[in-house]
């Protein structure tokens, strides 16, 4: 059964267990920022992903795909290159825009549930 074949379900994202997704050593900019997740849900034809997402602290660089996100754990400071600087937390909802290249800056692990558009 693929993820896209599940039927409804829930998930309590605080204790939910994530994977390893290891870090591209480039994307680190300062520490030794840890990264695990899970997908929880994906459409038949990949364009759609959900999941659970977890930084650990440190200073990294990404360039992001289409996501909303809402953060259930952690801060971090997410800088948008040529664009605002937000100051995330438990309770924030964030939109990233594909393309968008930014340096995170993590300053408690951070814990997110997401939804990514390719």
């Amino acid at each position: 059964m693929t993820t896209h074949d599940l039927p409804s379900f829930a998930v309590h994202i605080p204790d939910a267990e994530l994977e390893p997704e290891p870090l591209d050593p480039a994307q680190i900019v300062s520490g030794t920022p840890e990264v695990t997740g899970k997908v929880l849900w994906e459409s038949a034809d990949g364009k759609q992903v959900r999941g659970i997402w977890q930084i650990t602290p440190g200073v990294v660089t990404d360039t992001e795909a289409n996501e909303l996100f809402v953060v259930v754990s952690g801060r971090a400071t997410v800088a948008v290159e040529g664009g605002d600087t937000l100051e995330i937390g438990p309770g924030d909802a964030c939109v990233l825009r594909e393309g968008d290249r930014t340096t995170w800056t993590v300053h408690e692990t951070l814990r997110k549930a997401y939804h990514i558009s390719l």
